[in-house]
């Protein structure tokens, strides 16, 4: 059984509910440019339009995997002013868990990007 603590409980998850869940947070890396919105978030608060700018994308698309990202619990939002001002929940482990990934691609070289199922030519696909 895996368990969780929130706000000082501890739920009780059984495997499957724990595994759908770790499937769930996986999934809000799953995307490139939300991995570079979470690695320029490492770095301090942005805008919106600072986002776009930093990493060249459109408006609507860093909205859209902020959103995604907000739904996993990776970042927050704050007003300022008119506009929002993004953060990275839990910078320290999410960073620990991408130095963790870095490190296992490093050990298997080629072998992800080359997966059929989830490899470089499926990525963006469903």
């Amino acid at each position: 059984m895996a368990m969780k603590t929130v706000a000082g409980d501890v739920i009780v998850l059984d495997e499957s509910s724990a595994l759908m869940a770790a499937a769930c947070l996986f999934h809000g890396f799953s995307d490139p440019s939300r991995l570079a919105i979470v690695r320029h978030l490492a770095a301090g608060e942005h805008r919106v339009v600072d986002l776009t700018e930093h990493l060249g994308l459109a408006q609507s698309t860093v909205s859209k995997h902020l959103a995604c990202l907000k739904d996993c619990g990776l970042v927050t939002s704050r007003p300022q002013g008119r506009a929002s001002m993004w953060s990275l929940n839990h910078t320290d482990t999410v960073m620990q868990l991408l130095s963790a990934a870095e490190r296992l691609l490093a050990l298997t070289g080629d072998a992800v990007t080359l997966c059929p199922s989830f490899g470089a030519t499926t990525v963006g696909h469903p």
